[in-house]
């Protein structure tokens, strides 16, 4: 099976080191806003010996096998960007694994009085199902889809609806992750409402094959198939310096 190969590879969270090691690895353009957005779409590709000219006002995000880097105009700059250094290994190997989901304890949590808060907690791993966000998910292991929740300060039941089947799912108090019912098939294009009395959000899922794609590939799967949340979470762990060598 294709996602074993790749899951035994992963062992002892030495995917991503691994994949940035590659030699070949592309750089794309996963973000762009500007006067030259029109140029650098999400998903071009860009020759690693070439460079990127930017305009004033100009943000461009590459990423790479190793990480990812957000270039501001104006001037010209390097598309290798040999001075970046590496991305956290481990923090994406977790973000990427799809079998170590993690059942943290995540809930918000205020700072004290005169105290900046705390900052909004994130998805651990990129493959989970953020409860209250609609959109495209991208899903590359159907069997190990696991709910998250931001708040887990207390119990909560999120009914699941569509595709001709009505299902719960339930958080305990303290618990961020809870499993995917398994009557909601996940597959290919199958779309359901999450709900939990007070709130709902619509997700339709899309089926990715991560195996030896890389970071870089991994990236382009979730633009061509437009999960753009789960491209933000992966750019926003992935981020390297702000910046790269001028020429």
């Amino acid at each position: 099976m294709v996602w074993g190969r790749f899951a035994a590879k992963c062992a002892l969270a030495g995917c991503v080191a691994g994949l940035g090691a590659q030699a070949a690895a592309e750089t794309m353009v996963v973000r762009a806003t500007g006067p030259s957005a029109a140029t650098y779409k999400p998903g071009s590709k860009l020759a690693d010996g070439g460079s990127i000219a930017l305009k004033a006002g100009d943000v461009v995000t590459l990423l790479d096998a190793r990480g990812t880097r957000t270039l501001r105009g104006p001037g010209s700059f390097n598309v290798a960007a040999a001075n970046a250094a590496p991305a956290n290994s481990v923090t994406l190997s977790a973000l990427l694994d799809t079998k170590r989901v993690r059942r943290a304890r995540t809930g918000a949590v205020r700072g004290s009085l005169g105290e900046a808060p705390t900052a909004a907690p994130r998805r651990p791993n990129l493959w989970m199902v953020d409860v209250a966000q609609s959109g495209t998910l991208c899903i590359a292991d159907p069997a190990s889809v696991r709910l998250w929740r931001a708040d887990a300060a207390k119990p909560a039941t999120i009914r699941i609806s569509g595709e001709g089947v009505q299902a719960t799912a339930s958080f305990r108090m303290g618990e961020s992750v809870a499993p995917w019912p398994v009557a909601a098939p996940v597959r290919e294009g199958a779309a359901y409402r999450l709900s939990d009395g007070s709130r709902a959000a619509d997700v339709r899922f899309a089926l990715i094959e991560p195996a030896s794609l890389g970071l870089d590939g991994v990236a382009s799967g979730l633009i061509a198939h437009q999960c753009m949340a789960q491209l933000d979470l992966l750019v926003e762990t992935a981020t390297l310096s702000d910046g790269a060598a001028r020429n």
